[in-house]
C-alpha cells in the first residue's frame, strides 16, 4: 500500500510539515498550493527538499473553477492551468487535482465539461503531465463521483483520469459499489478521510471535522475495499481538514496518519483478501483477556499513604520482588504493584509525575504477536534491563509517557508473580473487601490527544470505541469516549481535558500528563463491600445529601433503598440493561482516586452521576489544601 498525505493535513511551516511526513514513514506527499505559496523558496527548491527527504510529490492541488465556464472566461481558465503546469514541472510532479466547479457563473452539462477536460488533457500531455478530476460533495453541477467518471470517460484522453475522495463519496452516501466498475488505470490517486457523523453543511463539515481513517464514523474500510477490487495499486493519500490538527503537533498528527493507513490496509487485506494490495505483514488485532496488573511508581514519602489506602480497600501484600524495591498486592483477580526503586523507569516516572499509576499490563493471547503488531503500527517499544532468570516483559510506550506491558498465559510472562516475587505473609492487612477484578481504567489526556490514543487502542487490540459523551464538570466540559471489547475484559475510559480548571485538567497539569487518573474495581455485592471498607477504616467520598432525594424521585426508588445508598455514599444509575452502583474513594495526591462498582446487567459507566462525583472530588481536593482550579 503506497502511502501519501497532503500538507494541508498537519500544522506548521512547509519544511516542518515535510520533515514530519518523512519521519512518520510516508512515501509520498501532496503539495497543497497555499503551503507552497506561503513558502519563500522556488518550486525547484521545494522539489529538491522533498526528494532529499526520500519522498515523492504525488499531487499538486487544488485547481479550482475550471470546467464549464462561460466563453468569455474559458480562455482564462486554460491560461491559469498553464501556469499551474509550469509550477508542477519545476516541483517535479506530474499530477494536478482539478476539483469540480463551484462558481455561480459556471455552466452545467456533461459534454461541455468533457470537452474542456479533453482540451486540458492535450495541453497536459505536451508537458508529460496528468489531470485528475474530483467531484466535490458541494460542487455546483458535479457532486457525485459517478458524474465525474462520466465526464472523464467522455473526455477520452489518456492524460485525464479520476480522483476519488472517501469524504465526498461517503458524506453524500453514494453507493460505493459504483467504484468497482471504474477501470483501475483511470483512477489517478485516492484520497482518504474519515469524519464523525454530524448533521451539518457539507462544506463546513469537510473543512473543519475530517479526521484519520478509523477515527471517525464513515465506512472508509468498505470504500477502500471497493477501490482495491478495481485492481488499483497507486497511492492512498490522506487529505484531512481539521481545526484541531491545524493546531496540534505535526509529528504526532503525521504519525497518526501513517498508523491509520497501515491499519486500514491491514483491515482491507483481511476482509477482502485482495491480491494487489501490498501491506505490512503483522499479526491480527490481539484479543485482551483482562488487565494483568497495574503498577504504581511511588515516592518514598508517599508510599505509606498509598499502601494505607490499598489496605483499607482490602488489599494484602502477597510478595516482595527478588531484586528490587517492589511489592505485590492482591485481592481477587486484581494485582497491584508498588514500585519504590531508586533507579530505572519507575524512578524517572516519580521524578516527572510524582506518585502515579504509570503502567498497566494487558493479558493477551500472545504477548509476542501483540507486541509485533503494536510496533508495526508505530508504537514505541520499551526495554529495561532485568536480572538473570527474571521475567522480561514486552512493553510499549502508552498514554502520558507510561507503559503498557504485554503478558500471556502461554509463557513465563503469565507466571511473573511466582518467578519474580517471594511470597510474604501480610499480618497488617485487614479483611478482604470482596473486590474481584478491575472493571475499568480511566485515562486522562489533553483533548487534542484523544484521537491519537483511541486509534492506538482500536488498531492494536480487538476493541471498539463508543460515541463521545460530554462529562459536565462544574468548571467546564470533559469529552469522554470508551474503548472496550465485547466480553468486558478490557474497558478503558478516555477523558479529554481542555482546561486546567476541570478536575481532569487539574490532574493533567499537576501530574504533567500522568495518564491513569482512576481505577475502578468490580464487586458482586456493593453493600458487603461497603461494610468491609468501614471495618478497614476506609474513608469514602462524601456525596451531597441532595443527590439522594433527586435519584429517588428520578428512578422511583424505595425510600429504604435510597437511605441505604445515602448511608454508604453509593451513587446509583439504571439503563435498559440493568442497575449500576458506584462507590468512590477520596482523592490521593493531585486528583487520583479509586472507584468500586457493581454491575447488574448495566453496560455503561454512570455518566449521569459524573457531575455529582466530580463536585465531591473537588471538595476532597480542597480538604487536602489543593485548589482544583489551579489557583
Amino acid at each position: 500500500m503506497k502511502t501519501s498525505i497532503a500538507t494541508v493535513s498537519i500544522s506548521g511551516e512547509l519544511p516542518e510539515k515535510l520533515d514530519a511526513i518523512a519521519k512518520a514513514g510516508f512515501q509520498g506527499v501532496e503539495i497543497f498550493e497555499n503551503d507552497f505559496l506561503a513558502f519563500d523558496e522556488t518550486p525547484s527548491q521545494v522539489g529538491r527538499i522533498v526528494r532529499d527527504l526520500g519522498l515523492e510529490i504525488t499531487l499538486f492541488q487544488p485547481f479550482r473553477d475550471f470546467e464549464g465556464m462561460p466563453p468569455a472566461l474559458r480562455q482564462r481558465t486554460f491560461d491559469r492551468a498553464e501556469r499551474k503546469f509550469d509550477v508542477m514541472q519545476e516541483l517535479g510532479t506530474d499530477l494536478v487535482l482539478v476539483c469540480s466547479n463551484v462558481s455561480p457563473v459556471s455552466l452545467g452539462g456533461i459534454d461541455r465539461a468533457a470537452e474542456d477536460f479533453r482540451e486540458l488533457g492535450k495541453r497536459a500531455a505536451r508537458r508529460g503531465l496528468r489531470v485528475g478530476y474530483e467531484a466535490l460533495a458541494w460542487g455546483r453541477h458535479i457532486n457525485d463521483h459517478r458524474d465525474a467518471w462520466e465526464i472523464v470517460r467522455r473526455a477520452d484522453h489518456p492524460n485525464v483520469g479520476l480522483i476519488l475522495d472517501s469524504f465526498h463519496t461517503l458524506s453524500r452516501k453514494i453507493d460505493i459499489n459504483s467504484i468497482r466498475s471504474i477501470p483501475k488505470d483511470k483512477i489517478f490517486i485516492v484520497q482518504l478521510a474519515d469524519a464523525p457523523l454530524i448533521d451539518m453543511d457539507l462544506l463546513y463539515w469537510s473543512r473543519h471535522f475530517r479526521n484519520m481513517p478509523g477515527e471517525g464514523d464513515l465506512p472508509v474500510t468498505a470504500f477502500t475495499a471497493a477501490i482495491a477490487d478495481t485492481g488499483y495499486d497507486g497511492y492512498f493519500s490522506l487529505e484531512i481538514f481539521n481545526d484541531q490538527f491545524r493546531g496540534g503537533s505535526a509529528r504526532t498528527i503525521a504519525a497518526d496518519g501513517h498508523r491509520s493507513l497501515i491499519y486500514l490496509g491491514d483491515q482491507v487485506k483481511r476482509a477482502a483478501a485482495v491480491s494487489n494490495l501490498t501491506v505490512i505483514p503483522m499479526p491480527d488485532r490481539s484479543p485482551v483477556k483482562g488487565i494483568g496488573f497495574i503498577e504504581f511508581s511511588a515516592d518514598p514519602e508517599d508510599v505509606d499513604e498509598l499502601v494505607g489506602i490499598l489496605r483499607t480497600l482490602g488489599f494484602r501484600k502477597a510478595g516482595r520482588h527478588r531484586s528490587k524495591q517492589v511489592d505485590l498486592y492482591r485481592q481477587g483477580d486484581i494485582r497491584l504493584i508498588v514500585n519504590t526503586e531508586g533507579k530505572g523507569f519507575a524512578n524517572a516516572a516519580v521524578a516527572r509525575h510524582g506518585t502515579s499509576a504509570h503502567a498497566m499490563a494487558l493479558l493477551v493471547e500472545s504477548a509476542s504477536e501483540a507486541f509485533a503488531r503494536a510496533v508495526a503500527l508505530g508504537a514505541e517499544p520499551f526495554t529495561q534491563a532485568v536480572a538473570p532468570e527474571e521475567v522480561e516483559f514486552p512493553a510499549i510506550q502508552g498514554v502520558g509517557g507510561g507503559l503498557i506491558y504485554l503478558i500471556d498465559d502461554t509463557s513465563d510472562l503469565g507466571r511473573f508473580s511466582e518467578i519474580d516475587f517471594i511470597p510474604v505473609e501480610d499480618k497488617e492487612g485487614g479483611p478482604s473487601a470482596h473486590l474481584q477484578r478491575i472493571d475499568h481504567v480511566a485515562q486522562t489526556v489533553p483533548y487534542d490527544e484523544m484521537l491519537t490514543w483511541l486509534l492506538f487502542y482500536t488498531s492494536t487490540f480487538e476493541t471498539r470505541k463508543s460515541p463521545v459523551v460530554d462529562i459536565i464538570d462544574p468548571s467546564g466540559v470533559v469529552r469522554s469516549q470508551v474503548v472496550e471489547n465485547a466480553s468486558g475484559t478490557l474497558r478503558i475510559t478516555m477523558n479529554g481535558a481542555e482546561n486546567r480548571r476541570t478536575l481532569a485538567g487539574h490532574f493533567l497539569a499537576e501530574k504533567l500528563g500522568a495518564g491513569i487518573q482512576h481505577l475502578a474495581f468490580q464487586t458482586e455485592d456493593i453493600y458487603a463491600t461497603a461494610a468491609a471498607l468501614r471495618e478497614n477504616g476506609f474513608h469514602p467520598l462524601p456525596i451531597s445529601p441532595n443527590y439522594y432525594g433527586d435519584v429517588e424521585a428520578r428512578f422511583g426508588l424505595d425510600p429504604e433503598l435510597t437511605e441505604r445508598l445515602r448511608a454508604d455514599n453509593i451513587l446509583y444509575d439504571r439503563d435498559e440493561q440493568g442497575e449500576y452502583f458506584q462507590l468512590y474513594s477520596r482523592t490521593f495526591g493531585e486528583g487520583f482516586f479509586f472507584e468500586i462498582v457493581e454491575r447488574r446487567g448495566y453496560g455503561g459507566y454512570g455518566a449521569p452521576n459524573a457531575i455529582f462525583r466530580i463536585a465531591a472530588l473537588k471538595k476532597s481536593l480542597r480538604s487536602e489544601g489543593v485548589s482544583p482550579n489551579g489557583q
